[in-house]
């Protein structure tokens, strides 16, 4: 199978790109920057593609590749920080430049190449740099400059080696997607065979290869990951997988009930309600890092012993996605920041008796979706909005006791239900309900209160990476406000989030 990699030097975009490649039906896989052009040369890629940064290549701890990937012989396209990789590798200089470009700009093109080939001369980009090529290498020609920088892009002909100072991957480079089809079409020769057909024959195979005879247990909560991917396991090995729901407490009203009733006759099921374990773990635990941890090796410990009374599991299958994992670590060895952890990422237990098979874990979320639609789930599954894996313990802010979740699971079905109503749910990616640590002074029957503060979050996405924040009518937000607070006793302030991501995160906690 025909395959680009990625060489991560650790920015946020990087699987923007990685995500743009797989649109285009080419399959592609993102390494540490640092993997060694013999390592490289064993994967055979049709492509290298060197990602953005936040470093500069004339720091002394600079993230830098092997020198000998740019004798392999294959196309290779640096974005950003990977172009300024490139200038610097081939003698070029790298400088600070006197005007920065963050943001819109307007690129010129100079000269006519393949990769803006059927591509206007003149067309918006997104710009996100502080250097910039102020020398090129011996052996490259300009492309294209913008209204701050004098080479934009640049070509090494001979070696098929392009550089772009913008970001093609992003939504904001309206012609990026076009610029990343010529790269992989015309420069690298690649063909459009990758689909969610081929992802999932695929991973069919790898899962059956790696599991052999085994039995596996796999962690449903109902979501859209986890049904799809056990949906995929059980095509994969049958009655092998044991799916395991956990009623933790901590999941919307009325959840555990229906996840039961709508999957015990589709795998084999097995219900765990640990409620009062988890809340006891959590009782007085403010630091959402460290409810994500406990919850996360909660989680674990509950599967080891359900393990151990079923006899002779291996294997523990997660619905683990790309954003979990880039928002808790850097998951190729580059040097991108840490945003915070994923309970069944960074919150896993650094001892624990099972191997784990995550099968999704590189895609996306409408990914995701796709690949269930291809298995052959229904839209009312599908179309679910995200739930976070540590559930209502991290949009409970400070303290998580069994009152303060009968609060926000209230207030929490009475948005939901009032956005189903105004046909909303299907517009939005999430839309959910949060409790504050703060209490304020209102006016009930003429009385004085001082009770709690519910905070809405609604917000559009496509891929949880960036979010914006939903503008709901205001009749629709005045009908959840009034009624949380004359439904749901211990709440007099309902207040709405108008932040996007990012700066902010779409969860609060």
């Amino acid at each position: 199978m025909e395959k680009i990699i990625i060489l991560d030097f650790g920015s946020q975009y990087t699987q923007l790109i990685a995500r743009k490649i797989r649109e285009l039906k080419v399959y592609c896989e993102i390494k540490p920057f640092s993997l060694s052009a013999e390592e490289i040369k064993k994967i055979a890629p049709k492509a290298l593609i060197l990602s953005g940064g936040p470093a500069s290549v004339n720091q002394t701890d600079r993230p830098y590749p092997d020198k000998k990937i740019f004798e392999l012989g294959i196309p290779i396209l640096g974005i950003c920080y990977g172009m300024q990789v490139i200038a610097d590798a081939f003698g070029g200089k790298v400088s600070y430049a006197k005007t920065r470009e963050y943001g819109r700009s307007k690129l010129l093109i100079n000269k006519k190449d393949a990769i803006f080939s059927n591509l206007p001369e003149s067309m918006t980009v997104w710009m996100s740099h502080g250097d910039s090529v102020a020398v090129l290498p011996k052996g490259f020609i300009n492309l294209a400059k913008s209204e701050g920088i004098p080479c934009a892009a640049f070509v090494n002909k001979t070696k098929k080696i392009y550089g772009v100072q913008f970001h093609p991957e992003v939504a904001h480079t309206p012609k990026g997607k076009a610029m990343l089809a010529n790269f992989l079409f015309k420069i690298a020769n690649c063909l459009p065979t990758w689909t969610m057909t081929s992802f999932i024959q695929e991973k069919t195979e790898e899962i059956r290869d790696r599991v052999g005879d085994e039995r596996v247990i796999c962690a449903l909560s109902g979501g859209v990951d986890s049904t799809v991917l056990c949906t995929l396991l059980h095509r994969a090995i049958g009655n092998q997988l044991i799916a395991i729901f956990v009623n933790n407490g901590l999941l919307r009203k009325g959840e555990p009930e229906a996840i039961v009733q709508r999957f015990k006759n589709l795998f084999n099921l097995r219900y765990i309600n640990a409620e009062r374990r988890f809340l006891s773990k959590l009782r007085g635990v403010i630091d959402p890092e460290r409810k994500r941890r406990i919850i996360g090796n909660e989680f674990i410990r509950i599967f080891e012993n359900e393990a151990k009374k079923i006899g002779g599991i291996k294997f523990l299958a997660q619905g683990t996605l790309y954003p979990d994992v880039i928002e808790s670590k850097s998951p190729w060895g580059g040097p991108s920041a840490t945003i915070k952890t994923h309970h069944n990422v960074g919150g896993l237990p650094k001892r624990m008796r099972f191997q784990l098979i995550e099968p999704l874990k590189e895609l996306f979320k409408d990914e995701v979706r796709v690949l269930g639609k291809e298995l052959g789930l229904p839209d009312d599954i599908l179309k679910r909005q995200p739930f976070p894996g540590p559930g209502l313990a991290v949009r409970i802010i400070g303290d998580v006791t069994k009152e303060r979740l009968r609060i926000l699971k209230e207030a929490d079905a009475i948005l939901l239900d009032e956005i189903r109503k105004a046909n909303w749910e299907r517009k939005l990616w999430q839309a959910f309900a949060v409790l504050l640590p703060v209490k304020t002074v209102g006016v009930m029957g003429d009385q004085r209160t001082y009770e709690a503060v519910i905070a809405i979050r609604a917000v559009y996405s496509s891929d949880a990476m960036t979010a914006d924040w939903a503008d709901l009518p205001h009749s629709l937000l005045g009908r959840i406000a009034n009624r949380i607070i004359n439904e749901v006793r211990g709440v007099n302030r309902v207040v709405y989030d108008i932040s996007s991501k990012p700066p902010s995160t779409i969860e609060w906690e």
